[in-house]
């Protein structure tokens, strides 16, 4: 079932409001591996004078944080390739691979507890590749968009903890049919994460 994205990151949110959190250090730089979902929004756009929808897929997750300030960490987003089918009308109508490599500035609030709680913003660049479709030769522009985030890191020990987070991204990409434009996929997906992250 898919949910909208205001409604996983006001749950998110709200969830994270009054929990206590551990500081970060400037010059930590954690790597976290994860298992994440990628989940379109409901109602894809208009393909083809049809109705896009484009299903969710769950994939290996990868992230790099470095603090350039105490609790201010840059933060790289990788993963293995998504594959996702669209469906025209309810029909099948092709399949696509995406990478989504997602930069962010993540703010990490500082409290004395064992759940450190963040949010970010940032930059998303989505390229697809390996499109398919039984109906003709289907082509999918890379996008570029905004990227939002909250999410908390669980300690286990001091230089391990579990991290459960959800992003919200700005995904368009326009659809060409051998060589011809019919229309935009509008994806806007909620990737929801859970993993494990370790502190150097």
């Amino acid at each position: 079932m898919k949910r909208t994205p205001t409604s996983l990151l006001l749950i998110a949110a709200l969830g994270l409001a009054a929990t206590p959190a551990l500081a970060q250090s400037q010059g930590d730089w954690t790597f976290g591996i994860g298992i994440g979902a990628v989940m379109p929004k409901s109602g894809n756009g208009t393909l083809a004078g049809g109705a896009a929808d484009i299903d969710d897929n769950t994939q290996l997750t990868l992230t790099g944080e470095y603090f350039i300030r105490d609790n201010l960490g840059i933060e790289l987003l990788a993963a293995t390739p998504f594959e996702h089918d669209i469906r025209i009308n309810g029909g099948y109508a092709g399949t696509t691979k995406q990478l989504p490599p997602t930069l962010s500035l993540n703010y990490h609030f500082a409290t004395s507890g064992s759940l450190t709680p963040y949010v970010g913003v940032g930059l998303n660049y989505t390229t697809f590749f390996e499109e398919s479709s039984p109906l003709g030769v289907l082509s999918l522009d890379d996008s570029v968009g905004i990227a939002l985030q909250v999410g908390a890191d669980i300690a286990i020990s001091d230089k391990a903890a579990l991290r459960i987070n959800a992003r919200w991204m700005d995904i368009d990409s326009d659809a060409y049919l051998n060589g011809a434009y019919i229309g935009t996929a509008e994806i806007d997906p909620v990737v929801v994460n859970v993993g494990y992250v370790h502190r150097f």
